[in-house]
């Protein structure tokens, strides 16, 4: 088994900023929900990729709530970290922020929980870095996250039956 340095979530935070174009919008001038989800997959992938410093795949997106729409010419900006480790899988969050450049009136629009499994070079699952935490804050946000794990848990076993 490796050993691995734990890593702080600051060590995992990425941050993605995208101007929205009517490439992105459906008839309604609001940018599409996939468009959102395929940037909030994006963000938690490499922020997973960063903490555990190899590819990973998407397991599970939790719900998302699209609480504001996002419109055309607005500037998305997507913060991710990781926020659980197990022993080869890591949740990240994600908050997507629509901000309009002109007024510079800012928007929370989204947050998203992500697992991801981080893999190997044969695409096997691969053993991560344990999460260190230092802060209340960021404590806080792993419990929450053990709970959202034990969740899918078992929500996946009652699925099996």
């Amino acid at each position: 088994m490796p050993e691995f340095d734990p890593k702080t979530p600051a060590a995992s935070h990425v941050q993605l900023s995208v101007v929205m174009n009517p490439e992105h919008a459906n008839i309604h001038g609001n940018v599409h929900g996939g468009i959102v989800m395929k940037l909030v997959d994006e963000a938690g992938a490499i922020s997973a990729m960063r903490h555990a410093r190899a590819q990973v795949v998407t397991v599970v997106v939790d719900s998302m709530t699209f609480m504001e729409p996002i419109y055309v010419g607005n500037l998305v900006t997507l913060d991710a970290e990781v926020t659980w480790c197990g022993r080869t899988s890591m949740e990240t969050r994600v908050t997507v922020t629509a901000e309009d450049p002109i007024t510079g009136s800012r928007t929370h629009t989204n947050t998203a929980y992500l697992v991801y499994v981080a893999l190997d070079g044969e695409r096997r699952p691969q053993e991560v870095p344990p999460l260190q935490l230092t802060t209340p804050e960021e404590i806080a946000r792993s419990n929450e996250a053990k709970k959202r794990q034990l969740h899918r848990k078992h929500q996946r076993e009652s699925e099996r039956l």
